[in-house]
């Protein structure tokens, strides 16, 4: 089954909802005060069902009166064709004009044109009509579209509307199914026994009954109890459709128009969008930081604009732009949007969302990322995106919420740019090649430099050189491991062309060291002792010990305590010795194999324990070296 969406336009009382009544038998006015004023005040929904077709038409019914026409582009965003109406007996009046001129924003392809109560007028008055039409829709997207004139009071050419509207649906392309799930909510109501039941036109994916969803931008996690699509229990539905979603636990008053059921954890809500922006031809200018309306899907939001590389942006033009909002919206790349003027309220134009998760940009910066997203393919687009997410990477997930494509293809170009290395995965995220090398090359830049100053050293805390390169803990990570010159080691990092060694002077103060700690022993001086006599900087001999350590000319006790590693390797050869005859030695006999104080005997002891030389038992130590 396919679905396509079918919204009317037109003047007020030019007779969309009787219209649509007669095409289909419901009548989409569906408020007391519509009924009692005959007016169409809010959305009203319908259906067209073309079984031999395998075709469902939903209707959407929007209100004609210039104050509501808020509540008409509430309607207005999943719509696939339109059906302009116009009275026979009035012609083209104000609100036909803006009606198509919002449609032709909205990038709405296709449609017809209904001239309804033709029962109330001659027949050349219905010629001079028709020809003001054709006139009306020359140069715009209806231009050689059916005029169709009816009457839904006589039902004069009904059958003939409901074929061209067939005719038109079937060669509709079709909504992507296979994109992430997004419904902007349209209506929300209870039902008795239901509980909160809310609605919408399903704008890509696809939805089951039990499945996990999310409202945003709310933040709301909740399940789907049950599905309706054109007062029908379904199993599942579909991008294209009409649908209703009974949410579990969630109330009525937490809800509102705008908000919009997605795939979970995909979709951000964003208060800033950079966009394609166009204005009406005649439109009033709009200058850089004024404010307008900004409608897209359900949504409404005062907006303000910054426009990149200009003043003013007058009617008839178009120009890159940012969108700064006064509250939280969903979108994705390619989504439509129109924007009316703040005041007095009249739409003024519209446009293309490019980037959903931009940063502000420099007077100077480019325009090129903008360019890409306008007009590249997908792979171009998602690569430029990893790209300037520079060292935040990008996730698969938040990538296939960031534009709307079907995840299929999202996942087949990511892949492309993988073998083709133009991005490096990280886990379930991507940098790109760009990025990945500056990364690299500051990183060796940074460890150089450190090297250089610290040559004793054997590496650089591997917490400094994150810092350095201010990159994410989890990004930083990922991207050590691919840079081959690098080696790490547990918490320290170096080149791998960087081997700490001592000068000449320095080897003679290494000399030194070792000789002054065989001479002392089992009671060696402490490294503040050792510096003193040695004429020495604290800092630089105790890069000299942990290098000595390293190399095994020493063996650290702590910070402060070393021993000559002959020294140790002669305690042990005590302890072995001691052990032979007793399976236990006491804290003083320690001490007195050595020959040494308990001020040296129980750090030495400590070592040995947490070296798994000895194990203490509770008085005593055992011995665990084997032969």
């Amino acid at each position: 089954m396919r679905y396509v969406v079918l919204g009317t336009a037109g003047h007020i009382d030019h007779g969309k909802s009787t219209l649509v009544k007669a095409l289909t038998g419901t009548d989409p006015d569906r408020l007391k005060e519509e009924k009692e004023r005959g007016i169409t005040i809010d959305l009203g929904f319908a259906n067209l069902d073309y079984p031999e077709a395998g075709l469902t038409v939903g209707i959407v019914d929007v209100p004609g009166h210039e104050r509501l026409i808020r509540n008409m582009l509430a309607g207005a965003g999943g719509i696939d064709i339109v059906m302009l109406v116009v009275a026979a007996d009035e012609g083209v009046m104000p609100q036909s004009r803006e009606h198509l001129q919002i449609c032709e924003l909205l990038r709405i392809s296709r449609g017809l044109v209904a001239l309804t109560k033709t029962d109330l007028v001659e027949e050349d008055w219905l010629e001079l009509v028709t020809g003001e039409v054709k006139d009306f829709i020359r140069g715009s997207f209806l231009e050689g579209s059916p005029i169709i004139p009816v009457s839904s009071k006589s039902g004069k050419n009904i059958e003939l509307l409901k074929e061209k509207v067939k005719e038109i649906a079937v060669e509709v392309r079709a909504k992507p199914s296979g994109g992430l799930f997004r419904l902007p909510v349209d209506r929300v109501f209870t039902l008795k026994g239901f509980g909160t039941v809310v609605t919408g036109t399903a704008l890509s994916g696809m939805v089951r009954a039990e499945d996990a969803v999310e409202i945003l931008p709310k933040g709301i996690e909740t399940r789907i109890r049950g599905l309706q699509s054109h007062g029908k229990p379904v199993k599942e539905a579909f991008a294209g459709q009409r649908v209703a979603l009974n949410l579990q636990g969630v109330e009525k008053d937490e809800l509102e128009r705008g908000d919009v059921v997605v795939s979970p954890r995909r979709f951000l809500p964003v208060s800033a969008m950079d966009v394609k922006l166009e204005l009406l031809a005649g439109a009033p200018a709009v200058k850089t930081g004024s404010s307008v309306h900004f409608h897209l899907g359900t949504s409404e939001k005062v907006a303000r604009v910054i426009l990149y590389g200009r003043q003013e942006l007058k009617g008839g033009e178009s120009c890159y732009a940012q969108l700064r909002l006064a509250g939280p919206v969903v979108a994705q790349g390619t989504d439509r949007f129109v924007i009316r003027r703040f005041s007095p309220l009249e739409t003024i134009g519209g446009g293309s969302v490019l980037d959903v998760s931009p940063g502000r940009r420099r007077r100077a910066a480019t325009l090129e990322d903008l360019e890409i997203y306008e007009r590249g393919e997908l792979k171009a687009k998602l690569a430029m995106k990893i790209m300037k997410s520079a060292l935040k990477a990008m996730g698969k997930m938040e990538l296939e919420g960031w534009i709307k494509a079907e995840t299929a293809e999202v996942e087949k170009a990511l892949s492309q740019l993988e073998e083709e290395k133009t991005v490096a995965p990280l886990g379930e995220s991507f940098v790109h090649a760009k990025v990945y090398a500056g990364f690299r090359e500051a990183a060796l830049r940074l460890l150089g430099r450190f090297h250089s100053e610290n040559p004793l050293k054997p590496g650089m805390p591997l917490e400094e050189l994150r810092a350095g390169l201010k990159v994410d803990q989890k990004v930083f990570a990922g991207l050590v491991p691919l840079v081959p010159e690098l080696v790490q080691e547990k918490d320290s990092i170096r080149l791998k062309s960087f081997r700490a060694a001592f000068s000449g002077k320095e080897e003679e103060v290494r000399q030194k060291i070792v000789k002054e700690l065989e001479a002392a022993r089992f009671q060696p001086p402490e490294k503040a002792e050792l510096a003193k006599g040695l004429v020495m900087d604290e800092k630089r001999l105790t890069d000299m010990l942990r290098l000595m350590d390293k190399e095994g000319s020493v063996v650290r006790i702590n910070e402060s305590l070393y021993l000559a590693a002959s020294v140790y390797g002669e305690m042990l050869t005590l302890l072995k010795g001691f052990f032979s005859r007793k399976p236990g030695m006491a804290v003083s006999e320690f001490r007195d194999v050595l020959g040494t104080t308990r001020k040296y005997a129980l750090p030495f002891l400590e070592y040995l324990d947490s070296h798994k030389v000895t194990m203490r038992v509770g008085d005593l130590r055992k011995f665990l070296l084997k032969d």
